[in-house]
């Protein structure tokens, strides 16, 4: 039997040529679309607006969702966590972070991650399968349903982040079909300067990405400022050494434009990678590639399974103050979620509210 095409993930025109070919007239692929994307319908039968007959057909041919929401989590500061599944159950995990003047979705771009970093607990599960383009713009539909109620208006700007499990630049072509699908104004029109993807090091799809006239924000995570010390937190760093990623990240920050981002990201280890010593390598490694993005500081999501504590506050501020002396700039991101395991880091597909009170950290 063929497969169901899965629609969530089809731009408008192909939309109109899928509808074309089932003998239907091109502007009922417009209907679908804002069916599926304005209105966040994840069902036709919601579809009232389309003849019964279109909707019958559309049964027989195709899905309009393919994920189905297992766990919902909420933390104490709003953050809410979705463990979902698969067409063929696999576990899909999407953060979304309420903030004042915005809301924040973190989405997985895979399920699981090959990548095997050691201070990150997705990397326990291993690769289980890249997400198509649908599958992930099905996590930011279902969290928006979810927070504001199915076809209801934001009341605040979406901001989106690649950064849930997986690594998204082996992802990259579903990525970017799932990006230009949700940037379509008569859709969630989340725009690519809403949008930031944060990736291991994967060098050549950097490079690549520095060709793509309308792209995200590029965020890359470091972790450590010596290709001996990454080598053992990031493996990643065994196949794109530091000089590297840096040269390919000196080539993407030559293609800036006006309002684009780029930034480091560095997970803070207490007693790891997080001396004043860390601090001026990291400073120099950055200056000697002349290179003027600014670095975040994220202060370790810690788990039992994992040998990692988060650094103490005072050591993160003399980390930041470290790296400000020699001319860096540094902030330091709060953390969200973590009473539920929805933080940067966290994400392995937990069937629980809660991490041990241990681990519940203020």
């Amino acid at each position: 039997m063929r497969e169901k095409t899965h629609l969530t993930g089809l731009s408008k025109a192909e939309l109109e040529r899928f509808v074309e070919r089932s003998g239907e007239p091109a502007y009922r692929g417009r209907q679908l679309f804002g069916a599926l994307q304005r209105r966040r319908l994840r069902s036709f039968e919601e579809m009232s607006d389309l003849p019964k007959s279109f909707r019958t057909k559309l049964e027989e041919l195709a899905t309009a969702s393919t994920l189905t929401v297992e766990s919902r989590y909420v933390a104490q500061d709003g953050t809410r966590r979705y463990l979902m599944k698969t067409h063929d159950g696999l576990p899909v995990e999407t953060v979304f972070i309420p903030e004042e003047r915005r809301d924040t979705i973190c989405f997985s771009s895979q399920s699981g991650c090959p990548l095997q970093c050691d201070f990150c607990l997705t990397a326990k599960l291993g690769l289980l399968r890249t997400l198509t383009a649908g599958e992930m713009v099905e996590q930011i539909v279902v969290a928006l349903n979810d927070a504001y109620g199915v076809g209801e208006r934001t009341p605040r700007g979406t901001n989106l982040v690649a950064m849930g499990a997986g690594e998204p630049f082996l992802a990259f072509d579903p990525l970017m079909k799932a990006l230009r699908v949700m940037s379509d104004a008569d859709g969630l029109h989340i725009v690519p300067n809403r949008v930031t993807v944060s990736t291991a090091g994967v060098v050549p799809k950097i490079k690549e990405l520095a060709h793509v006239p309308e792209r995200p924000h590029l965020a890359i995570s470091l972790a450590a400022p010596t290709d001996e010390l990454r080598d053992r937190l990031m493996p990643i760093n065994k196949r794109w050494p530091l000089a590297e990623l840096l040269a390919a990240c000196k080539e993407f920050e030559e293609s800036l434009k006006p309002g684009e981002r780029f930034t480091f990201e560095y997970v803070l280890l207490d007693g790891v990678n997080d001396s004043d010593e860390h601090a001026r390598q990291l400073a120099n490694l950055l200056n000697r590639h002349q290179l003027r993005a600014k670095v975040n500081l994220i202060p370790h999501n810690p788990a039992e399974e994992l040998p990692y504590r988060p650094s103490p506050p005072e050591r993160v501020e003399a980390f930041k103050a470290a790296l400000e002396a020699k001319g860096v700039h540094a902030y330091v991101r709060r953390p969200r979620g973590r009473d539920i395991y929805a933080a940067c880091g966290q994400l392995a597909a937990r069937r629980t509210q809660a991490p041990p009170a241990l681990y519940q950290l203020s």
